[in-house]
């Protein structure tokens, strides 16, 4: 189902939570619930993994994860600020320690000079403190700018549990 690179990163993430004795949420907008699945697909993903938010509509991110309103309208939901707001709000709302959100314009449509199709927003928030956030655009169609954001997901999610 997934590519070997990211099933391997997430038994690595999963390795790593789990030495750190780290429960992990997801925020996801245009990977639908891909970053979960990745990591679900590995066994023994149940001792790190609380769940996951999938909140692809914006009323999702208000609702689902206490985005405020007001940054989707100033800065729109692909941005640094919304992706942070709903990292602390996945985290705000289970017990995990470390939650990462995934923001961005999959395609084929809906991107603009300023916001391209591939521009994809990261956060990751720590319930010990800090927000860690990343922009990164990737090429490719719909799927493969759909991967790209899951293995960049597991990878700063990764970082946010061992920094």
């Amino acid at each position: 189902m997934f590519p070997n690179n990211l099933l391997e990163q997430a038994r690595g993430l999963i390795a790593d939570f789990r030495d750190r004795g780290l429960r992990f949420v997801t925020a996801e907008s245009c990977t639908g619930g891909l970053v979960a699945g990745c990591v679900t697909e590995i066994a023994g993903a149940s001792d790190i993994f609380f769940g996951g938010f999938v909140a692809y509509d914006n009323r999702a991110k208000v609702t689902e994860l206490g985005v405020d309103e007001g940054l989707i309208r100033e800065h729109g939901a692909v941005s640094p600020e919304v992706a942070r707001a709903m990292a602390s709000g996945a985290m705000a709302r289970t017990g995990a320690d470390v939650s990462v959100s995934v923001t961005g314009i999959a395609g084929p449509g809906g991107g603009t000079p300023e916001k391209p199709v591939g521009l994809v927003h990261f956060a990751a928030a720590r319930r010990s403190g800090g927000v860690l956030d990343e922009r990164r655009v990737f090429s490719g169609d719909r799927s493969a700018i759909r991967l790209a954001a899951v293995g960049a997901a597991l990878e700063l999610a990764r970082r946010a549990a061992t920094e």
